[in-house]
């Protein structure tokens, strides 16, 4: 049985959507514990001494992910900026950024423009 998107993901399940690696474990729990002990808005449900999150903890992970990994920022440097913009997580709760429907959202819009650029060009020459 499949969860639903909106269930509570166990941490070896959220290793899994962060793609945490290390040395050829797939599961990289340890990660994920490391930065709840160093980022305070991480607040897991703790049932039966088991974590499991929810989809702003998840959407927080991922921003975490985000700003060490790609960004190449410092941990200090994640923690003043999740102080500073941690309004714009809330707001933005269940969006991700996925680099797949932006480029499909972006090529949408370059189609829109050319169309536009055509048919004011065609307008122009009557």
């Amino acid at each position: 049985m499949k969860k639903t998107s909106k269930a509570y993901k166990t941490i070896g399940e959220v290793a899994e959507i962060l793609e945490l690696e290390s040395s050829g474990v797939k599961k990289n729990t340890h990660t994920i514990r490391y930065w709840e002990s160093e980022f305070k808005q991480i607040k897991p449900i703790i049932i039966n001494k088991r974590r499991h999150y929810n989809g702003r903890s998840i959407n927080l992970l991922k921003k975490i992910k985000f700003l060490l990994k790609d960004r190449g920022m410092t941990i200090s440097g994640v923690k003043k900026h999740l102080n500073e913009h941690l309004f714009d997580i809330d707001a933005n709760e269940n969006k991700t950024i996925n680099a797949l429907d932006l480029k499909l959202k972006l090529n949408k819009i370059n189609k829109l423009i050319k169309d536009l650029k055509t048919s004011n060009g065609k307008k122009n020459t009557r």
